[in-house]
């Protein structure tokens, strides 16, 4: 599968409605595909000028964006509107506050809504030297009410981001002595000082992750009631490749959330892949990922069986017991006649 269909797996675009976070000139879904809205952070104009100067972006493919979302929350940029799903590929490292970011995605999903994530693992990018991203750090941006990169974030980034080639990184053990970074303390400095003074916005990576320290993550949030989401799937990521793909899925059943992550991360490989789990460990794995899905599935058919059950009990089934007799006479005379 490439990644776009990691993406999109299962889902049926001609019939729901979709919301794609930061399309820029890459959308995932277009307009053609279906019914989706894009946001960003900025509008169209705004995004073509400021990357006018980067030969990375095609400015003249950049999508007009139909929402804005920043100052505003998310139910209020989308009017109240809700979506079946939404898809958002290398942003949420990019997010402030994570937990309300998740918490604000979540109330503008639809039912069993989900959102699809792309996320890069840092042990094959130029996040590689920084340390993983861990609970307090998002609890304390969660209390912070960040609505732009905290100092801490942006100090982390500068001084640690570095020139990584990730078949090498995936080949050989590389650590903080063998890679050059990007940044000298000096130009770290001026923009924590900035966000922090004026509250300005600069753009870093303010998480880092690997498949199991996310779904790690995930778990804690999920066990704390912050988050209301469990884990549908997930792709690991593939050898030479950067990013692993998660489809997170709104619920309220936090048990099953929180066993959900707690599979996911005894299914992904926590090793480097050189010393890889063998065939035999990752099934194993997968298989746990499987039986938690099952598990899940079987508690919400008992609590069915149950609501059905408790109604047949009631003083209203049995009244109505001989109206329910009669519409069936009435059903097969029809069918005969």
């Amino acid at each position: 599968m490439n990644r776009k269909q990691k993406l999109l797996d299962g889902l049926n675009l001609k019939q729901l409605t979709g919301m794609e976070i930061g399309p820029l000139f890459r959308p995932v879904v277009t307009k053609s595909e279906g019914d989706v809205i894009y946001i960003d952070h900025a509008d169209s104009n705004t995004l073509r000028n400021k990357y006018r100067n980067d030969p990375g972006v095609d400015i003249t493919a950049i999508v007009d964006i139909d929402a804005v979302w920043g100052a505003r929350t998310l139910r209020e940029c989308l009017k109240n509107r809700t979506v079946d799903y939404v898809i958002a590929s290398h942003v949420i490292e990019h997010v402030p506050d994570l937990i309300t970011w998740l918490e604000e995605l979540h109330s503008i999903l639809k039912r069993q809504g989900e959102l699809r994530l792309a996320i890069p693992d840092k042990r094959f990018t130029f996040d590689l030297i920084r340390r993983e991203t861990e609970l307090c750090d998002v609890l304390n941006a969660y209390i912070a009410h960040a609505r732009v990169p905290q100092p801490i974030c942006i100090l982390d980034h500068l001084l640690n981001v570095s020139h990584v080639d990730p078949r090498r990184a995936w080949d050989t053990q590389l650590d903080a002595e063998s890679v050059e970074r990007y940044h000298s303390f000096a130009d770290a400095i001026p923009p924590a000082r900035d966000a922090f003074q004026n509250g300005a916005y600069h753009d870093v990576h303010c998480w880092t992750f690997t498949p199991r320290s996310f779904a790690s993550l995930l778990e804690s949030l999920a066990a704390c009631g912050l988050v209301h989401f469990a884990c549908e799937n997930f792709f690991d990521t593939e050898r030479y490749e950067i990013e692993f793909f998660v489809t997170l899925k709104a619920s309220d059943d936090q048990q099953q959330a929180v066993d959900s992550w707690a599979a996911m991360k005894s299914a992904t490989n926590s090793a480097m892949p050189k010393n890889s789990a063998s065939s035999d460990e990752a099934l194993a794995g997968l298989l746990d990922f499987e039986r938690s899905r099952n598990l899940a599935l079987s508690r919400k058919l008992e609590v069915a069986h149950q609501t059905i059950q408790d109604l047949r009990d009631s003083t209203s089934w049995r009244v109505t017991g001989p109206l329910r007799s009669l519409g069936s006479m009435v059903r097969r005379i029809r069918q005969r006649a």
